[in-house]
């Protein structure tokens, strides 16, 4: 399985059916982490997600269970055909972690504009 990076003309394929999205909070500076899979080669589906801690409007869900520093819990979100994440020089950008190795997704996608978004979807075959 794959997964397709896009942000305007510029795009990668990553070979992955799993990865760790990971960002920094622009106002608190408190890392976040969501756990994806590829479901079926067609969707993507958030199995875990993990924040170190609380804040101006990032307050864990009320079955989070604190666990090694950080907010352990399980998004209730269906599968979806994409992700669609803003990006901007205003911010750190977000990570992309598969297979014991992160980079930025600016990483992956070299010469991206200074704003706008970045889509993440299943390539499809």
């Amino acid at each position: 399985m794959a997964l397709c990076l896009i942000a305007g003309a510029v795009s990668a394929v990553l070979a992955v059916n799993s990865f760790t999205l990971a960002w920094m909070h622009s106002i608190e500076r408190v890392r976040w982490e969501e756990d994806w899979r590829v479901v079926d080669g067609r969707q993507l589906q958030i199995v875990a997600a993990r924040i170190k801690g609380s804040g101006a409007g990032m307050e864990p869900p009320a079955d989070a269970v604190l666990r090694d520093g950080a907010w352990h819990y399980r998004p209730p979100v269906a599968a979806m055909d994409s992700l669609t994440l803003a990006h901007s020089s205003y911010t750190q950008g977000y990570e992309l972690c598969a297979d014991g190795a992160c980079q930025t997704l600016t990483d992956y996608l070299p010469g991206i504009a200074a704003s706008g978004t970045i889509i993440l979807t299943p390539c499809l075959e």
